[in-house]
């Protein structure tokens, strides 16, 4: 047995019992049925596929990598508190973290920020709920220097579904989702119809003039934690992705 599978076979999940000695793996979304042809298991209350005995050296790809931080360089977990409509401009569409940051490595960040979280929204506090489509999910909060004009990723933050579809008012109301997204905007933050429908008002005048700046990445609090990045797009790049998608 290889030493980094001896270091994993301790759990950092919180499982006991047989579980406790699980030899995790770090499977992608999209390489799920690749690791599962070659034995890989899936525990579900973890939320995380293991190989079910030493010596599988099918599976030796997924071993996992070291764990991020749970305090990535530079991130400040004080910024953007609360729930609020966070509507991303639309020169920055369709190119978020997860599409910039490889696979491997987007699986290692989703585990230390849904980990550092206990498994509760950041937000509202709830946690998964399978029967209620309920899922926990990362979202990027993001600052915008204007006279730069760059886009920096400030914060990580562990959202859970109906949480993260406030923040993105935008795409809820293509989906048909705004009718719910305005009530748990309500519930969580206290806000009046009338000042909920302020607030979503002034987050689209926002998003207006966001959207006429062609914004630069900086994605550094990443790449000083050891996080893998695909090239990320340039700005012309970016716009030019977000009107294809449209398209």
């Amino acid at each position: 047995m290889t030493a980094i599978m001896e270091a994993t076979l301790v759990s950092k999940e919180g499982t006991t019992g047989m579980a406790g000695k699980r030899l995790w793996l770090d499977v992608s979304f999209s390489q799920k049925d690749q690791a599962k042809a070659h034995g890989a298991r899936w525990d579900p209350k973890a939320r995380r596929w293991y190989a079910p005995r030493t010596g599988m050296e099918a599976l030796q790809p997924w071993m996992p990598l070291p764990d991020v931080p749970d305090l990535l360089p530079g991130e400040d977990r004080g910024f953007g508190d609360g729930l609020f409509v966070d509507l991303v401009p639309s020169t920055c569409w369709f190119t978020n973290v997860r599409t910039c940051v490889d696979e491997r490595d987007w699986e290692r960040l989703r585990r230390m920020i849904t980990g550092r979280a206990g498994r509760r929204c950041e937000v509202c506090g709830q946690g998964e709920d399978r029967d209620a489509r309920r899922w926990l999910e990362a979202h990027e909060r993001w600052d915008y220097d204007q006279r730069r004009q760059v886009q920096s990723l400030r914060r990580l933050v562990c959202l859970c579904t109906d949480c993260h579809t406030v923040t993105h008012m935008g795409h809820a109301q293509i989906t048909g989702k705004s009718a719910q997204a305005v009530a748990h905007l309500r519930h969580v933050t206290g806000m009046s119809q009338a000042e909920a429908e302020e607030h979503i008002d002034v987050a689209f005048e926002v998003w207006s003039l966001r959207s006429q700046v062609p914004w630069t990445l900086d994605l550094s609090i990443l790449t000083d934690a050891g996080v893998t990045l695909r090239p990320p797009p340039d700005a012309a790049e970016r716009v030019h992705e977000a009107n294809r998608q449209l398209g």
